[in-house]
C-alpha cells in the first residue's frame, strides 16, 4: 500500500468526522458534506491552504513536526491516530520494506502452556495468530484447523462461525480492521497485509466499508461477549500485551472475574480442551 495515498485518506476521512460546530465555526447550508472544508483546517492548523491541498494529495514532501501537531489539533486525533499521521508523513519519501518473518520464540511457547487454562495466544502484525494454548483454540474453535488462515481479521470476515461466535460482532470487525490498519502505517512495504486487505476488498463489501473509514487503534486492554456453541454465554475481559521482541508481537489473554458465570463457562471449555488432541497444537 502505498503511503501517501494512505496519508491523503486519513486526512480526508478525519476531516470529514469534524464539525465546524466542534471548533466555533458556522455550519452553513451549502456544505456538501457535514465536515470541515479544506481552508478550515488549513486555518485552525495555520498553514496556508495550498499546502494543505497538497499534503492532503499527497504531494508535499516530508511535512514539519510542528504542522504534523498542528493537525493533530485541528482534527481532534487521539493518540493512537497521532501515531498513524506521523507514521504516514514520514513514510512517504522512504521506500517500501518488506517486513520481517515472525517467528515465536521457545521462551513465549513454553509461556503459552503454563497460561493454561486461561486462554492466550499471540498476535503478529498482520493479526496472524502465531502460536496459542489449547484453551484459546477451544474459545475460537478454528486455529487448530485453519492452516494458512490463522488471521484474525480473515476470521472475522470470512468464517461464518464467527457471526454467531461475537455477540457485538461489529464492534469486533472495527477493531480488527483498526488495529490492522495501524499496522499497515507501520509497514506500508509488507505484501502480507496488502494481500490480505485487497482479498478481503475484493470478497466483503463490510471489509469495504469499514477500510474506507481509515479507523486507527493500538491493542489494548477491555471485554468481549461470546456466545460458544459449547459453553454458551460468556464475557471475557482481554489484555494485549506487548512482548519485547519488538512492537508488532503481543500476547493476548482472556480472563473473567472469579466466581462469575463466565468464569464457570471458561472452567468447563478448558476442560473440553484438554480432552482434544488437535487443540493442544500451539503453532
Amino acid at each position: 500500500m502505498d503511503a501517501r495515498s494512505e496519508l491523503s485518506g486519513f486526512l480526508r476521512s478525519r476531516r470529514d468526522r469534524i464539525r465546524p460546530e466542534e471548533h466555533g465555526l458556522p455550519a452553513g447550508e451549502r456544505r456538501r458534506s457535514p465536515g470541515l472544508r479544506r481552508a478550515e483546517v488549513a486555518q485552525l492548523a495555520g498553514i496556508s491552504v495550498d499546502y494543505y491541498i497538497r499534503l492532503e494529495q499527497g504531494k508535499a514532501d516530508r511535512p514539519s513536526s510542528a504542522v504534523l501537531d498542528a493537525l493533530a489539533r485541528a482534527l481532534r486525533l487521539a493518540a493512537d491516530e497521532r501515531d498513524h499521521l506521523y507514521l504516514l508523513a514520514r513514510a512517504g519519501s522512504a521506500p517500501p520494506r518488506a517486513a520481517p518473518v515472525e517467528r515465536v520464540r521457545d521462551g513465549v511457547h513454553r509461556l503459552l502452556s503454563v497460561l493454561a487454562p486461561t486462554p492466550a495466544y499471540v498476535l503478529g502484525r498482520r493479526m496472524d495468530v502465531l502460536a496459542w494454548n489449547a484453551t484459546a483454540a477451544a474459545l475460537f474453535g478454528n486455529f487448530p484447523a485453519a492452516a494458512g488462515r490463522r488471521n484474525l481479521v480473515w476470521h472475522v470476515f470470512r468464517d461464518p462461525a464467527a457471526r454467531s461466535l461475537y455477540v457485538d460482532w461489529e464492534q469486533v470487525a472495527r477493531q480488527g480492521i483498526s488495529h490492522l490498519r495501524l499496522s499497515a502505517g507501520r509497514h506500508p512495504g509488507d505484501p502480507g497485509i496488502a494481500a490480505l486487505v485487497a482479498e478481503l476488498s475484493s470478497a466483503d463489501e463490510e471489509f469495504r466499508d469499514l477500510w474506507a473509514r481509515h479507523d486507527v487503534r493500538a491493542r489494548g486492554s477491555g471485554s468481549k461477549a461470546f456466545d460458544h456453541p459449547v459453553v454458551g454465554r460468556l464475557t471475557l475481559d482481554y489484555e494485549a500485551l506487548q512482548l519485547p521482541d519488538g512492537p508488532d508481537q503481543h500476547l493476548i489473554t482472556y480472563t473473567a472475574p472469579p466466581g462469575s458465570s463466565s468464569q464457570a463457562a471458561l472452567d468447563r471449555l478448558a476442560e473440553t480442551a484438554v480432552s482434544s488432541p488437535a487443540a493442544r497444537r500451539g503453532g
